[in-house]
């Protein structure tokens, strides 16, 4: 029997600037649609803290096949709509089960409480919001939001981590409240570039340009790196973040006399993405704290082998010999990558390829997440 979805999200593609969750949540919409169930989804037209999509926002759109989005127009902070609020009973009625993609944000407490004055079961995915480190704001303020968040939530209510970490880590947040394990699905290539032919190491960072992401620490394992390589080596740094925060790595590059071996090239999506992964031989992801890190995921699609911090839960890439999992301190991540240098890095690549084929294709990923769903609803029938 097919079930009808309502996703719930304050920002939806091809709002791209808000990096993995935005590819993830439209490919899984996708993924569900294939497999015979109806999805809509209701959203902003949230595109950055200062800019909107251009998209029509009268009515729903037919993204891709089958699967129907009405943006609603946000008038301001990130996904504040009045025209979201005025719609969303309507949704949540037409609706088997809810999904819901945010956590600190606007739409998140009426979607709750819709869902439990409707009596609809709610599938709640907090994307890494629930993590806390040490660098994070306001962190008084998002457990009172919290505690409202469980007081507001409906009777049925399972949330959703992206990984083992992620869930116990959250749990902490709600105690209480079920959770499922699904990981975030991948988007595998055809085909994969071949092997350097140069001499000159290529390290790249792909993500969001925020203080969590540990790019100042990467800055410093590079400086260490730069004059112990045998070879020339560049580093490139590809994503968007605040302006002022943007300017602190770029004054940081300088700082550390790096301009003439780091870049920044800003954002970077669809086809000059997939050249970005064909450029690097290795790829770092620093975090101090991820639920998940698609990222990596996609670099190991594409056969680059990785560096992941120890905030990520890549612990399994040196289990399938794909790549090293470190702290990110300067000296940590510089010894990784002098240590990767000499290691054998096609064929960790081709390892970690197949790895992202066996284990995280969005064919046997959303099927469990339709799982979920259908147990959800059989649950409250």
């Amino acid at each position: 029997m097919p079930l009808k979805i309502l996703h719930v999200t304050p920002s939806f593609y091809p709002a791209l600037v808000y990096g993995g969750p935005t590819y993830s949540v439209y490919a899984l919409c996708r993924s569900v649609v294939n497999r015979g169930h109806q999805v809509r989804v209701l959203t902003t037209d949230a595109n950055g803290p200062h800019s909107v999509l251009k998209v029509n926002t009268g009515e729903d759109i037919e993204v891709s096949a089958k699967l129907w989005v009405r943006y609603c127009h946000r008038v301001s902070d990130v996904s504040v709509s009045p025209t979201l609020l005025r719609l969303l009973c309507s949704y949540v009625s037409w609706a088997d089960v809810v999904h819901l993609m945010a956590v600190y944000s606007f739409p998140t407490i009426p979607t709750m409480a819709a869902c439990r004055m409707l009596g609809r079961p709610l599938v709640w995915s907090p994307r890494g919001m629930l993590q806390r480190w040490e660098g994070m704001k306001r962190p008084y303020l998002k457990t009172l939001w919290e505690s409202v968040c469980r007081i507001t939530a409906p009777k049925r209510i399972m949330l959703h981590a992206t990984s083992e970490e992620e869930a116990k880590e959250s749990a902490k947040r709600l105690p209480g409240v079920d959770t499922v394990v699904v990981p975030n699905g991948v988007e595998i290539p055809e085909t994969i570039s071949p092997p350097n032919a140069q001499s000159a190491r290529r390290f790249i960072y792909l993500g969001r340009i925020h203080p969590k992401k540990g790019i100042e620490n990467l800055l410093g394992a590079y400086k260490i790196v730069e004059g112990l390589l045998a070879a020339p080596s560049s580093l490139v740094i590809a994503g968007d973040g605040d302006p002022s925060y943007v300017q602190t790595i770029k004054h940081r590059i300088q700082q550390l006399s790096l301009n003439g071996s780091v870049r920044m090239i800003g954002h970077v999506t669809n086809e000059a993405k997939r050249e970005f992964f064909e450029s690097a031989d290795v790829l770092i992801a620093p975090s101090f704290t991820e639920n998940f890190g698609l990222v990596v995921a996609e670099a190991l699609a594409h056969g680059v082998p990785v560096i992941a911090s120890r905030g990520t839960p890549w612990h399994r890439i040196e289990e399938i010999g794909c790549g090293l999992w470190v702290e990110n301190s300067p000296e940590s991540l510089a010894a990784a990558m002098l240590r990767l240098n000499s290691m054998p890095l096609r064929d960790m690549g081709l390892r970690g390829r197949e790895w992202m084929q066996s284990e995280f294709a969005w064919s046997s990923l959303a099927s469990k997440m339709i799982d979920v769903y259908r147990n959800l609803t059989v649950a409250t029938n």
